[in-house]
């Protein structure tokens, strides 16, 4: 990156980057950032659901910045980082006439915009992705210690933003197969490896928890076409914008010329290959593809550069796209600019109200990790998510977070309730009722372990209790749900359980007490899993055990 950039370069970046400023201190948080905050507030090297480093950016965030900014802070930063990267990775010297087409172009990228000042995995990914990609670019030219202990570390990086990333770091390495000889290529790997080395090491810990929610427990549904297969097909377009027709277009003209162009090629059809094939299992979120469009923003300003007729009709789209993104993003802020809800609406105003209604006690929110978040950050009152047997499991499920609130009195709210002791309304018309909870008590991590018969209808049952401390066993019932073949819950029954030690009163501190139970009949046809959870003190089942599958 020894060239120097064009002064018109600066100027824009710095435009941009304090735009980026302004529209993150300026906007409400979106539910996911929310709980990426709730991440930050206990480094870990893991968490449920992703990697840790979305929370160390909001961590190091924090530190300068309080509110919104405070969280989003990092994300400008890295967007920033991120064109000086792409216009790195482009060699042709006429680009230097066309910096404003530039910008026009990557601040097209419909979700590469949001991510320049949302904190989302996502941001991260993009960031590294590029990183990576110029690494590896430079890797080609000058096979120096410089460039290999960088490419082992991007790597590590890229992993501990998204488990995604491991498609970008296969496509490059599998474009150039030969590197599988290189020994500095293996050197990189390795660094990786040593430095990812304290997440596998939570995985494991954490009984890969993470993997195992991503591949096997995540509920799915029946496949549909248009919401799977075409919705992948809209998404990679909704990703990029109004410009897909010329860049999907600059895209397929586009040559390998050289190992750098042709893992440009393969990062792009391998990535839009195994989500397009993932779409006949379960539906493709738009941002999982989103490291796409690093590689698309390089070849379509290469493009633009060589194609005057593409030129035009590019910066002209591209303006017009600048203009409705601009106002997208001041309706974020201001909701009178468009008859729509979202996320970044009305968050100050319903968390403020139901603090007010409920004197600031601290609040247990039924199924639901985005509420519990975003009534902590904007309060600043304890809250956590108890997860039940109609939802899923999530951060609130294995970080000990019950004990913020145990034994205290607590207002547990629910959507699902016709009355409570309070109520209360999102800007959507949602309304949501809450009831008090003196000395709550819940045991969400007990932990039930089922084995099937080798023959014969009766199963074993161990109940674990990983708390330090007793739990009498009449406070305990024991429920069963079953679910179709795509893990959606159908039915919740009553579990009737025969003790192996039926004098044993009390659960102690890390014991394990034995059942015995027969699956009660199910009313829904043909069950595909059954999974067993514990009522406690009269709250929901929740989700104690796994799901299993019914022969």
């Amino acid at each position: 990156m020894a060239q120097k950039l064009p002064r018109l370069f600066l100027v824009l970046l710095a435009v941009l980057f304090v735009l980026n400023l302004v529209q993150a201190s300026f906007t409400e948080l979106i539910y996911d950032e929310a709980y990426y905050w709730y991440y930050a507030q206990n480094l870990a090297w893991g968490y449920f659901d992703h990697p840790p480093m979305v929370a160390f950016l909001i961590k190091i965030s924090s530190f300068s910045f309080d509110g919104e900014l405070g969280v989003r802070f990092m994300s400008t930063v890295l967007s920033a980082a991120t064109y000086i990267l792409l216009w790195a990775m482009i060699d042709n010297p006429k680009k230097k006439d066309y910096v404003i087409h530039f910008f026009v172009v990557v601040f097209s990228f419909t979700l590469m915009n949001a991510y320049g000042f949302l904190t989302l995995p996502d941001t991260a990914l993009l960031f590294f992705t590029a990183l990576f990609l110029w690494l590896y670019k430079s890797f080609l030219k000058e096979e120096s210690i410089v460039t290999t202990i960088g490419l082992g570390l991007v790597m590590a990086a890229l992993m501990y933003s998204k488990y995604h990333a491991v498609l970008v770091i296969f496509f490059v390495f599998l474009s150039n197969y030969k590197l599988i000889f290189n020994k500095k290529a293996w050197i990189a790997v390795i660094l990786a490896l040593i430095c990812y080395a304290p997440h596998f090491v939570w995985l494991y810990q954490n009984d890969f928890i993470s993997i195992t929610f991503h591949l096997y427990e995540r509920p799915n549904q029946a496949y549909k076409f248009d919401e799977f297969t075409l919705g992948f097909f809209l998404n990679i377009v909704v990703i990029i914008g109004l410009l897909f027709y010329w860049i999907y277009g600059a895209f397929f003209k586009y040559k390998g010329t050289d190992k750098f162009s042709k893992a440009l090629i393969y990062l792009v059809y391998g990535v839009l290959i195994f989500f397009f094939i993932s779409s006949f299992n379960r539906r493709v979120q738009a941002q999982w593809t989103i490291a796409i469009s690093i590689p698309l923003a390089v070849i379509a300003f290469e493009h633009l550069l060589q194609n005057a007729k593409s030129r035009k009709w590019m910066y002209r789209i591209g303006l017009i796209s600048a203009v409705l993104l601009m106002y997208a993003r001041a309706w974020m802020i201001y909701y009178p600019l468009f008859p729509m809800h979202f996320e970044t609406h009305g968050n100050k105003k319903w968390t403020e109200e139901l603090k007010t209604k409920s004197n600031g006690v601290p609040v247990v929110f039924e199924n639901s990790y985005r509420r519990s978040s975003m009534y902590a950050f904007y309060t600043g009152v304890p809250a956590i998510s108890l997860n039940n047997f109609m939802y899923r499991k999530n951060q609130y499920s294995i970080d000990g977070s019950e004990e913020q609130v145990r034994g205290k009195k607590v207002l547990y709210v629910t959507q699902y309730r016709k009355s409570g002791d309070l109520s209360y309304m999102h800007l959507d018309s949602t309304v949501f009722h809450g009831v008090y909870i003196n000395n709550f008590q819940s045991y969400r991590r007990l932990e039930c372990i089922v084995e099937k018969p080798e023959a014969g209808i009766v199963y074993s049952l161990k109940v674990y209790n990983p708390y330090p401390f007793e739990i009498p066993l009449e406070q305990l019932k024991y429920t069963i749900s079953y679910s179709n073949e795509h893990k959606q819950v159908q039915q919740m029954r009553p579990l009737k359980v025969h003790s192996l030690s039926p004098k044993k009163s009390i659960l102690q501190p890390k014991d394990t007490i034995s059942y015995t139970f027969e699956l009660p009949l199910s009313k829904m046809e043909n069950p595909a899993y059954f999974r067993i959870g514990i009522a406690e003190n009269d709250l929901p089942p929740g989700l104690n055990g796994q799901p299993i599958k019914i022969d």
